[in-house]
């Protein structure tokens, strides 16, 4: 696990998990489609940090209702993905080799963008102190969907971090048994 993840966690910050600025990406890497379903634990504990620290950003900047952007994004994989192409466009329309109209094509498909989430989060049900799994519709010959409920979150920042934590752990459990299996005979 990343040392800036465990140190957020373990400290008194007053702050918010990705209030700083906007001074530099986390990775030395340039701008690149995310594949959630693909990365290895480091690089999603990585790309976690970085989509926290540039969505705390946006809604700060542009005064975002959570409506939008809710504070549980990080629990809902279409809010995720949805927040993560955008986080993507922003990244190559304000690189400095892109054409100097490329923000305002990023605020063009920002205002779709912002239509999108918020019919997301409609559907989603997550809502500034409570979350609940987005509920899924069982098609004809499928078991019926499981009964979902909300749940009272009282620290978005605490479970942002334990999300992550869990995340690693489950993709870091996943590598090590692709890893057994490859090396047994």
């Amino acid at each position: 696990m990343t040392a800036s993840l465990v140190d957020w966690a373990s400290s008194d910050q007053g702050a918010s998990l990705g209030e700083d600025e906007l001074d530099g990406p986390l990775s030395a890497e340039p701008p690149h489609p995310i594949n959630w379903n693909l990365l290895s634990a480091d690089d999603a504990e990585t790309e976690w940090i970085e989509l926290n620290r540039w969505v705390n950003w946006l809604r700060r900047t542009y005064g975002l209702p959570a409506s939008v952007v809710p504070p549980f994004w990080h629990r809902h994989p279409e809010l995720v993905w949805e927040l993560s192409a955008l986080h993507l466009h922003w990244l190559c329309a304000y690189d400095p080799d892109q054409h100097g109209s490329a923000p305002f094509g990023w605020h063009r498909d920002f205002a779709d963008a912002r239509q999108r989430l918020h019919d997301w989060v409609a559907t989603s049900g997550t809502r500034l102190d409570r979350d609940r799994p987005t509920r899924q519709i069982s098609w004809p010959g499928e078991p019926p969907a499981d009964a979902v409920d909300d749940i009272v979150i009282s620290d978005r920042d605490e479970d942002f971090v334990q999300f992550v934590v869990d995340d690693v752990a489950r993709r870091r459990a996943a590598e090590a048994a692709f890893y057994a299996r490859a090396e047994s005979p």
